[in-house]
């Protein structure tokens, strides 16, 4: 359902099939590299869990050396899928609120990446889960994928449920890339027959200088996967 809200002119969604494979680093490199174009970039984080110690947020900040690079509408404590966090913190959590706070931010960003938590149907609020949220933005996704063994099912069913909402997939990106098994190197070639869209590759690296996200993101992604989260006028 599309709560009336208007569409972003310039926004993306970063979704995974999973917790853990990489959405943080992909939006950090995202976020670094069109701030390095010029351009107000800000990642937004709806919700984050198993905080402290995990701030995805601030992850992205230090990646782009500035605090303007990211915002979290939320922290939770217990490290579970947030409508379970809020419960057993005991601490409200509405679906609305958070849609109106990812929008409020999304038109303060020029552009703006909306990073997910967990996979597509970890439950947020209210009855709805990652995949409600980005269906009712209206904004593209990019899904990020492990390149090994397992991932054309996760990956291939994410992009179908995407689509199944109306969100363009821009492109799927698997991340720690090193080709050194059989399924890593057999996998982006046949992603691409199933799912009908570009497939990226990023190399592992170290995330204990978060810096390293940008210039990986950069030297890895092709350009126009920023033409495609830039309006037309704009790139």
């Amino acid at each position: 359902m599309n709560s009336g809200t208007k569409t972003p002119e310039n926004a993306v969604a970063i979704v995974g099939t999973d917790t853990g494979v990489g959405k943080t680093v992909v939006t950090a490199g995202l976020v670094g590299w069109l701030r390095e174009e010029g351009y107000d970039a800000r990642a937004i984080k709806p919700v984050q869990t198993g905080y402290p110690p995990d701030d995805d947020a601030a992850f992205v900040a230090e990646a782009c050396g500035t605090d303007r690079a990211a915002t979290c509408c939320r922290r939770l404590e217990p490290a579970l899928a947030p409508a379970v966090a809020a419960t057993v913190a005991d601490e409200p959590l509405s679906y609305d609120s958070l849609r109106e706070a990812v929008t409020a931010e999304l038109d303060a960003a020029t552009p703006g990446v909306v990073e997910g938590i967990g996979g597509l149907r970890v439950p947020l609020a209210d009855d709805r889960d990652v995949l409600d949220l980005v269906a009712d933005l209206s904004v593209p996704a990019v899904v990020v994928a492990r390149s090994g063994l397992g991932t054309l099912n996760h990956t291939a069913l994410s992009v179908s449920a995407l689509r199944r909402r109306g969100v363009d997939v821009i492109a799927v990106v698997l991340n720690q890339y090193d080709g050194a098994s059989l399924a890593e190197r057999t996998n982006p070639d046949a992603l691409a027959e199933m799912v009908d869209c570009p497939i990226h590759t990023l190399p592992s690296f170290s995330v204990a200088e978060p810096s390293a996200a940008v210039s990986t993101v950069s030297a890895a992604l092709p350009r126009s996967i920023l033409d495609e989260i830039l309006p037309a006028d704009r790139v």
